[in-house]
């Protein structure tokens, strides 16, 4: 009976072969496209606000996420109180989703929505403002 001898070399050479294959199919380099984190845009809007007014300004959200609008200036009042609303756009109105009625210069009302049309609405709804007031609103979104 003849059985083959295998060198050691000829086995250690094989048994390298196949662990390099192996090791081949589990990279851990990915090979296909990498999502890109998601970039924050932020839009700025001014207006003049009188007694009992609005003003309303649309934007478009490009990805789900949080919706910051913050007050910059507010002149020639910098004390003066107004309300901030954020809310969806329908072409035709706002809809206030969620309002933030005693804003001052530098405070923000904060939301989540999804892609789509919002709007910020600036206003005076309860008669505070003795004379008109022009705002800065930054709204920063995805």
């Amino acid at each position: 009976m003849n059985i083959p001898m295998f060198r050691p070399l000829s086995a250690f050479a094989f048994v390298l072969a196949i662990g390099l294959s192996a090791s081949a199919c589990d990279s851990d380099d990915p090979t296909g496209p990498t999502e890109e984190a998601p970039v924050a845009v932020t839009e700025t809007f001014s207006g003049t606000v009188t007694l009992n007014g609005a003003v309303r300004h649309e934007f478009v959200t490009q990805r789900a996420g949080t919706v910051t609008a913050t007050f910059g200036t507010l002149s020639p009042d910098s004390t003066a109180v107004l309300s901030v609303s954020l809310g969806t756009w329908n072409g035709q109105s706002c809809q206030a989703i969620i309002s933030r009625d005693d804003m001052t210069s530098g405070g923000s009302v904060v939301g989540t929505a999804s892609a789509g049309n919002f709007c910020v609405r600036v206003s005076d709804p309860n008669g505070r403002v003795a004379q008109p007031i022009s705002y800065e609103v930054n709204v920063t979104h995805f």
